[in-house]
This record gives C-alpha cells, structure tokens and sequence, in this order.
C-alpha cells in the first residue's frame, strides 16, 4: 500500500490510539474506533489509521524482535508504540523513509510523556533503516505461548502454516441468502464460490456500497464461521435456537433455511445488530436478550446451536488483536464456561433433535477436550460424525471421530479457526 506524506499527525495519533487500546484489552479495537474522536477524522485519515494500526497488530511480535534488537533497555509503552508504528511505515506501508522517521519523532514529541524519548525513536528507526528486518519470519508473528502450544496440538509444520497466515490481510466472505442465483450474485460481487456456498472476494471498502446489499442478498460471515449452521440441517418448519446469536450470521443462516428461529444473546446491545440485519435480509427471529446458561424458558428446539464464548484465537486473520489480548489462564476459565452452556444446550434438545457445539477458538481444551466430558454428563446424545467434506468444510479439518477441526491453513487464501462438534438427542 502507497500512502501519501501528506497525511499528518492526526491520522498516526489515531493508528496510536487504536493500537493502545488493543493491546489493554479484549474489544479494544472495536472501543477505539467508536470514539468520537476517530468518527470525527476525514474518510481519508480513518482510513489511514485503520490500515497502519491493522498492519501493526498482524506483525506485532516480529516488529517487536526487531525492536529488541536496538534497544539497550524497554521504553515505556507509549514510545514502543510509536516506534512499531514507525516500522510498519517505513517496511511494510511503503511510507518514504523520512516521512516514517519525522512524523514519529513529531509523534514522540508532541506528548510531554514521550517528549524526552524522541532522540531515541530518531536513532532506533534510521538504525533500521540501515539494517532492514525481516518482518514475515512466522514463528515471530504470534506470541510465543500460543505458537508453543499450537505446535504441540497440531504439529510443527501447522503451527508454522497457521502463523504465516498472520501477517497476511484476508479477503472478504459472503453468505448469500439463497442458492438460487448464487453464480450471477458471485460474478456482480467479483467473488468466487467456495465449497459449501460462500462467496470469497477481495474487494475492498465499506461493505454497504458493495452490489445487492441493500437488497439484502448478503451478509458478511467467514467460510468457516457458516459450517456449524449447516451441519444442523435445518427444514422449513422446524424450530433452531441459536443460543450465542450475536452478530447473527448464523441466527441468518437458520432463518434463511425457513427454522422458526429463536436467537438470544447476553448483549441486549449486540441484539440490536442481530435485529438489524434480520430486516435487511427479510428474514424473521425471536430475539431475546438472556444469559444462555440459565435461560428461564423450558422449551426444546428441533435444532441448537451453540457457538460458545471462547478465546477466539481462531479468528485472527480479520482481529489480530486477540493473539495479543489472550493469556494462558483465558482457556481454562473459558472451558468451564463452555461446559455449563453445553449442558444448558444438551436440555433444549429435542428427542431425535440436533445440536451443534462450535468455538472460534484454536486451543483444545475449548473444543476436542469438551467432548468426553460433555457425553460422560448427558448418556441421551451422542455424536453425530461429520461426513467428508459436508457444510463445506476442507476434507483435512475431519478428526477421526467425525468432529471437525478446522485449521486456518487448511483452505487455499485461509479461513477461521473453529471447532465444530454435532449431537443427537436419542433419550
């Protein structure tokens, strides 16, 4: 990407703020750029600050090695940001290298915080200059915790298959609401067809200008994100609760299949999206606000879905963000969480009905070390393998038992990170 020198301090003191936030936090991306303060730049210097703070975060551990490697000791994080930030410009952005030195030192001394660093932000990014780094090294591009622990799981060549992904801007997923006229909507949206019907294309931009939004031919949803709700099969008529709606593309998928469909969601906030693109799409829901685990109502469903809270490390490639806000103790506290929702789920099955458990997430404990336990606790399901290639998914993602583990490397251009599992009720 060419960017133009002429975009000033405002633009970077965004791309600070949302890198910042970030990394404080999880949903601090999505924090920062609801402020006003970055609604308030030009088009143009959103756009800019997005595309610096993004290309940041997908190198975040590499720029960060190459730092080390000039710093005697670790500046405060306010300098350390303008630093990675400058490294992206200058490496990765394609910003004139003195444009990259001047405005981060600009930065630097524009805060009494980081004033007396900006000798410093001077001396370390002309030294990298003169000694470029190589910033697509895989192993350098996730945390180190969880590159160990994805080599253990799957092996070494897919830890380094899943990590060069990271730096890489993925292209866009479609779901369409309907099979028919897939391929004329494939050819005006410039996509290609995938196995299972998403459309992938690499356009660019604000979505809502894209062709046939507006009448409500699409939604935005991850090739692998629209597996789980496809699994459950859905006819017209049957009744599908979809128990962790938000954002809603499967609460769509299972509308869009002609379910009477109930979707509830802790985040009465998050709901309010769910409701909105149910009226783009024409499609109908109950949607309730309620905390899954120990929803008040009593009936059973033909159909559950589960898509449980989750680390949501699979989802990297469009949030690079959480590879940097997840910690170790996450996964365990998360898979006790995840445990008291499928037995929550296991009771809104129908006798001969179907649930479907699925995690964003690419630590086992969250998905394959569910499944014992959960049987152990409800002897009335059982599994329901997956058959080869079914709802779309890469052949290699099928375990042995017929649950799916889907690897971000396993498609050609990338998918999310998932764990899907499918039950019946017998008893």
């Amino acid at each position: 990407m060419t960017t133009d020198t002429d975009l000033g301090l405002p633009a970077r003191r965004a791309a600070l703020d949302i890198l910042s936030a970030s990394l404080a936090r999880r949903a601090g991306l999505d924090e920062a750029l609801n402020r006003p303060a970055f609604g308030a730049l030009p088009p143009r210097d959103r756009g800019f600050a997005m595309a610096l703070a993004m290309a940041t975060l997908r190198r975040l551990g590499a720029v960060d090695r190459a730092l080390d490697a000039k710093l005697a000791k670790a500046p405060p994080d306010a300098v350390r940001n303008i630093l990675r930030i400058g490294v992206i410009q200058a490496f990765v952005l394609d910003t004139p290298a003195f444009a990259a030195v001047t405005t981060s030192v600009d930065l630097a001394a524009s805060h009494s915080s980081t004033r007396a660093f900006k000798g410093l932000v001077n001396a370390v990014l002309r030294g990298l200059l003169r000694e470029p780094p190589n910033l697509d090294e895989p192993e350098s591009l996730a945390p180190g915790w969880l590159y160990a622990r994805w080599s253990a799981a799957f092996g070494p060549q897919a830890a380094h298959d899943m990590a060069a992904l990271i730096a890489d801007e993925p292209a866009t997923d479609l779901s369409a609401r309907s099979a028919e006229g897939l391929e004329a909507l494939a050819a005006e949206l410039e996509a290609e067809a995938l196995p299972g019907g998403t459309l992938r294309t690499a356009r660019k931009g604000d979505v809502a200008a894209w062709p046939a939004y507006e009448a409500g031919s699409w939604w935005v949803q991850d090739a692998s994100a629209a597996i789980p709700a496809r699994l459950l099969d859905v006819k017209p008529g049957e009744t599908a609760l979809d128990m962790c709606a938000a954002p809603g593309g499967k609460t769509l998928q299972l509308a869009a299949a002609g379910a009477t469909v109930t979707a509830i969601d802790r985040s009465a906030a998050r709901l309010v999206r769910v409701s909105e693109n149910l009226q783009r799409m024409g499609l109908g829901a109950e949607v309730t606000a309620a905390e899954a685990g120990d929803w008040a109502d009593t009936r059973e469903f033909d159909a559950v879905l589960l898509d449980a809270p989750c680390s949501a490390t699979g989802t990297y490639r469009r949030h690079p963000d959480v590879l940097w806000a997840a910690r170790p103790g996450d996964v365990a506290a998360l898979a006790g969480v995840q445990a008291r929702l499928l037995d929550s789920a296991a009771r809104r099955t129908k006798v001969g009905g179907r649930l479907v458990y699925c995690v964003c997430s690419l630590e086992p404990e969250e998905g394959e070390g569910q499944v014992a336990g959960f049987l152990a606790r409800h002897p009335g399901l059982s599994l329901s393998p997956v058959a080869p290639g079914e709802g779309g998914a890469p052949e290699a993602s099928r375990l042995a038992d017929g649950t799916l583990r889907l690897l971000p490397h396993q498609r050609p251009g990338g998918q999310d990170g998932f764990y899907v599992a499918r039950f019946t009720r017998n008893a």
